[in-house]
């Protein structure tokens, strides 16, 4: 264990809400790991992630589909991996712009996919990141869920993400649910990786307050926020917003990491059972025509 995880949960949450309002620019505090979107800037890690989800939902490398990646984080490395398996357009949407803009690092990841044999774009051509996006027919959209409601009725075959779903704003994760059943093609398919984990000590501290407190724009500002979905509510929203959906993973505790009488109200009553799922990864497919 190292020094990080050592802290206790309490005094990260101070750390990160004091640190959150210090007026320096999200790229600062990457480069110190205070806070982050994930490694999607790591080529292999990045590989990996579409590789996991393209292969899970049983694409074949064909033209001409078009993909969609919820939560790009650190890179938009996905728009070169997809082109690489044959998508014909890529939408990358994320509640902000994350994305690292260094061609370097797209340099990086178009060596990565050429030794592993696939097609890529050579990065040195370019002179900007958009100049790259658009030869690879990539769409950077930084503006959650109004971006998704820009892109047209049943366009998008594959739609992914990988631990990103858990940070949506409780308040606009159906909404974006039933976006994501009006832009995906009627035989298209979506799979998610889901944490429900904090993001504080990777246990169950985030069910200790209260709505009003959690959701409140002091604390959703603060760098720790996820919705508290539990899963069983979560499948439920999926299946509102017309989706089918197939459980292919499931991890639980054996135990629960933070003490049930340690909950807010609202969770206390859940079964145990429940709350011991950490994570879980789902296909989803469109139940029916809208």
């Amino acid at each position: 264990m190292n020094l990080k995880d050592r802290i206790p949960w309490q005094i990260k949450l101070i750390a990160k809400i004091i640190l959150a309002r210090v007026p320096v620019k999200y790229n600062f505090w990457k480069h110190l790991s205070l806070f982050s979107h994930g490694p999607m800037n790591h080529p292999e890690y990045a590989y990996g992630v579409f590789k996991k989800h393209f292969d899970r939902v049983g694409l074949s490398r064909k033209d001409n589909f078009v993909a969609l990646e919820l939560g790009p984080g650190d890179s938009l490395f996905s728009a070169l991996i997809a082109y690489a398996f044959g998508a014909a357009e890529t939408y990358l949407v994320d509640a902000g712009s994350f994305a690292v803009r260094d061609l370097r690092a797209y340099r990086l990841m178009a060596e990565f996919l050429t030794e592993k044999g696939l097609p890529t774009l050579d990065v040195s051509t370019f002179d900007t990141l958009e100049g790259l996006l658009e030869a690879c027919s990539g769409h950077y959209f930084t503006s959650g869920l109004s971006s998704l409601k820009a892109i047209p009725d049943s366009s998008v075959d594959f739609i992914w993400s990988n631990a990103v779903l858990e940070h949506v704003r409780k308040r606009e994760f159906a909404p974006m649910m039933c976006e994501l059943r009006r832009i995906i093609a009627e035989n298209g398919v979506c799979s998610h990786t889901i944490d429900l984990r904090d993001h504080l000590g990777y246990a169950l501290n985030n069910l200790r307050f209260s709505h009003a407190l959690w959701e409140s724009e002091f604390m959703v500002r603060s760098g720790i926020y996820t919705n508290r979905i539990r899963y069983s509510e979560m499948l439920n929203i999926f299946k509102q917003a017309g989706f089918d959906a197939q459980v292919v993973n499931k991890q639980s505790w054996d135990t629960l990491p933070t003490p049930v009488n340690k909950f807010n109200k609202e969770f206390r009553r859940l079964p145990e059972e429940e709350l011991k799922i950490w994570e879980f990864d789902v296909v989803l497919n469109p139940s029916a025509p809208l």
